[in-house]
């Protein structure tokens, strides 16, 4: 004789030593119809089945992504939800039984949930017994299915998902890094060779100063990213190239780099696989676009991916065709105008993963909600971190010598003004000679003798743009020194021009009288919101307390380290809460050069004393120097 038995929350049918799994249609028509199926089966509530409730209506079955306390990974469980709002947990039994018993009551799972879980979990890899998420493709696949309205409630936090599943607790430096990383970087680091281990893509989005730069030279160098790094590619904006061939000199000198730019570079496949590291511009990328796609490169990485926020330009569809086996973006700004900023840089780091653009649009608003559903969506390939949130384990003022490059047509401007200087003056050459090759690192349109004006934006202003971009992305304020009033007005009409809005900007140099200085100081620290105050090193460089900025930018170096380093504590001194990030931005191959090597060997020797500007035997040797440094060595010609 058959009877209704109860094991743990499953109702089935005890035949003898025999157990028959019986569906929600016969057991609602055997008990609650009273039909059964079976003849040897009492109609009505019988066996175990009598001290039972048995309801109706079906109850919602949906997944549940949450921390594992006990492992490392995260965990998919399972519950249920009445038609009352009441939930509770469940095995993962209901899938296959299609109904639960819970305190007492019978319910019938919604037709379609169980296989709709079953599924999803299916092509996410996940055994719904363990509902671990075993990497991180199936962690996104949960998420995925979740912000797309599926059976799926997303309670994994952003902390238990780092702290679980990306940040291993050992740390270090590898062996190939020669320098020590603070313990954020060596997070970056690790969180970067995790993704590059599970084959995926990130986007590494921390506030400049952090070290963006090193994470990712640090990852290509890892060990213990085996047969990922051997064939990296690098894409940057044509000003950076240089800055990241020294970067990786200075820090991975073991691995072997070329710079894949100007007319004479190589048609063959095989030139570029021979090295460690590729670093090319965008726009030779764009151009040589064929060749970059003979190549199967194993890692490649968009510095400054904030170029590729509109998806319809031809960078972007050119820099997307590159295939590769892991993607890194990398930009302190991933969204500048709209969330369409940000699906296209992600369908770079992790094609597909939001959809068609089309989809995407019509689905997520340029809201602050959809921010958030998408932040939640992404957040296991972004990180994103603060100066202001890791300032325990930063030195309180972070100096980064930018080294730019003048374009082809700015190198042979520079280059003419050079010579004409060089042969005007020769070895009787001051100092003074040197300002209008200063004046043309700084903006080529105010060294009016030639009365030369590019067809393009001038490199320095167009990185000066970026930068301020990213400080205004945080709302933070940011001191720009300038020798030049000329300089200081374009700034500030660019800024202006640029970002506008809340955003405030003004210069203060000698043109503003000295009563009048202090109200403007005044209107800057109270500004709510990001603002630009620019500066001349001398007029604004001494005397002045200004701690509302966190950001020093000297757009145009001193010849003077002592003049830069007062003009660098108007905003580093005591006062200050946060953490300084001081950038100089120099060109390779010119006077600013120069300057730079002079500042640094006057520090080496003298750390924090005056040093004259003139007068001594060095002096005169420097200025030699910086009248035969030319930005055409080492260029083909054109």
């Amino acid at each position: 004789m058959k009877r209704w038995v109860l094991t743990g929350e499953t109702l089935a049918l005890s035949d003898g030593d025999q157990r028959i799994q019986a569906s929600v249609e016969e057991i609602f028509v055997s008990v609650v119809e009273e039909s059964p199926p079976w003849a040897d089966l009492p109609p009505g509530k019988s066996g175990d089945a009598a001290s039972l409730d048995f309801c109706r209506y079906p109850i919602q079955l949906q997944a549940v992504l949450d921390e594992a306390r006990e492992n490392a990974h995260p965990r998919v469980t399972f519950e249920a939800q009445t038609q009352q709002g009441m939930r509770f947990v469940v095995t993962e039994n209901v899938l296959r039984t299609g109904h639960v018993v819970h305190e007492g009551t019978w319910y019938p799972v919604t037709p379609g949930d169980g296989e709709a879980i079953s599924s999803l979990l299916r092509e996410a890899e996940i055994d719904p017994a363990q509902g671990l998420c075993p990497t991180l493709r199936s962690l996104l696949a949960i998420k995925k299915a979740a912000a797309d309205g599926g059976p799926i409630i997303d309670r994994l936090t952003d902390d238990a998902m780092q702290t679980h599943l990306f940040r291993p607790k050992d740390s270090g430096t590898p062996s190939g890094v020669r320098t020590t990383l603070f313990p954020y970087q060596v997070d970056g680091w690790r969180w970067l060779s995790f993704i590059a281990r599970e084959g995926l893509g990130g986007l590494l989005g921390d506030e400049m100063g952090l070290g963006k730069t090193l994470q990712v030279i640090t990852t290509v160098s890892d060990p213990g990213v085996p047969k990922l790094a051997e064939n990296t590619l690098v894409v940057v904006p044509g000003s950076l190239l240089e800055n990241w061939v020294r970067e990786i000199a200075k820090f991975c000198p073991d691995l072997t780099t070329h710079k894949h730019h100007g007319v004479m570079r190589t048609g063959f496949p095989a030139d570029l696989e021979s090295f460690d590291v590729v670093i090319t511009s965008y726009d030779t990328a764009v151009r040589d676009l064929s060749l970059l796609k003979m190549v199967d490169w194993d890692i490649v990485v968009l510095d400054e991916a904030q170029h590729i926020r509109n998806p319809d330009a031809l960078r972007t569809r050119s820099v997307k065709q590159i295939p590769r086996r892991v993607s890194f973006a990398v930009t302190g700004t991933p969204v500048e105008n709209s969330l369409r900023d940000l699906w296209s840089i992600m369908d770079f780091a992790l094609p597909g993963y939001l959809g068609k653009l089309a989809d995407f649009e019509a689905r997520y608003g340029d809201d602050e909600e959809s921010a958030g559903i998408l932040e939640r969506l992404i957040s296991p390939l972004l990180l994103r971190r603060r100066i202001a949130d890791h300032a325990t384990d930063l030195p309180k003022r972070i100096d980064i010598v930018e080294t730019l490059q003048l374009s082809d047509e700015e190198a042979h401007a520079y280059e003419q003004v050079r010579v004409k200087v060089t042969q005007e003056y020769g070895d009787a050459a001051t100092l003074v000679c040197l300002t209008r090759l200063r004046q043309f690192c700084a903006y080529p349109e105010m060294e009016t003798t030639d009365g030369w004006v590019g067809t393009r934006e001038f490199t320095k202003m167009g990185r000066l743009v970026e930068v301020l971009a990213e400080i205004f992305a945080w709302d933070e304020k940011v001191l720009i020194f300038t020798s030049w009033n000329a300089m200081a007005d374009r700034i500030v009409s660019t800024s202006r021009q640029r970002f506008g809005g809340r955003m405030m900007a003004a210069a203060l140099d000698g043109r503003v009288a000295i009563p009048e200085r202090q109200a403007l100081l005044d209107q800057f620290s109270e500004h709510q919101g990001s603002a630009v105050l620019v500066l001349n090193p001398r007029a604004g460089g001494t005397g002045l307390n200004i701690t509302a900025a966190n950001h020093v930018i000297h757009y145009d170096p001193q010849w003077n380290p002592a003049v830069e380093d007062q003009a660098s504590a108007r905003a580093h001194r005591r006062g200050q809460t946060l953490p300084v990030t001081v950038r100089r931005f120099v060109f390779a191959g010119t006077v600013e050069e120069v300057m730079d090597e002079r500042l640094q060997r006057k520090r080496r020797v003298a750390e924090a004393a005056i040093v004259g500007v003139e007068g001594d035997e060095a002096d005169r040797r420097d200025v030699l120097t910086a009248l035969n440094r030319s930005p055409l060595s080492g260029r083909a010609p054109t």
